[in-house]
């Protein structure tokens, strides 16, 4: 039986000193293997398949027949690692806290335990008729949140 904590031992060795950090490894019924790989600047394809590769030649299938899925987390995928949240500083996400409404901003700095993103809205200020930007940071710490999730934008400057 192909486990979990093998196939993400073969992974960390393959990576260690690299960019490139495991996510995440399931080995479901029927030994699909589910391997989910990021890298600090870009996952690549063939970054994901030199990975696989290396899975791969460590595992028999005269043994025990499998499947290998290596890939990066999609953009549908929460942000599951510190490091994914460094990865992503100054890009549009969305969080949804614990409690509270989910809210939507740039992702601005990143601590060993919380993270802060911050908001931008036109607001009506007190003694003045026109609205104006009014920038807000929010700072959430990792267990108050279900999930954070990079936005997709095709803005290259989403504060503009």
């Amino acid at each position: 039986m192909i486990r979990a904590e093998d196939i993400r031992a073969l992974a960390e060795e393959h990576l260690l000193g690299t960019p490139g950090f495991l996510v995440d490894v399931t080995v479901s019924d029927g030994s699909n293997i589910r391997v989910l790989v990021d890298h600090d600047e870009n996952t690549s394809i063939e970054f994901c398949m030199a990975l696989s590769r290396h899975i791969e030649s460590s595992l028999d299938r005269e043994i025990q027949d499998f499947s290998l899925d290596v890939s990066s987390p999609g953009l549908d995928q929460p942000l599951k690692l510190h490091r994914q949240f460094v990865k992503n500083i100054g890009r549009e996400v969305a969080v949804m806290p614990v409690e509270g409404a989910k809210l939507e901003g740039v992702l601005t700095s990143v601590e060993d335990d919380h993270f802060v993103v911050q908001t931008r809205e036109k607001r009506r200020i007190e003694g003045r008729k026109a609205k104006e930007w009014v920038e807000e940071n929010h700072v959430f710490a990792f267990a108050d949140v279900h999930w954070t999730k990079v936005m997709i934008s095709f803005n290259n400057n989403p504060r503009a």
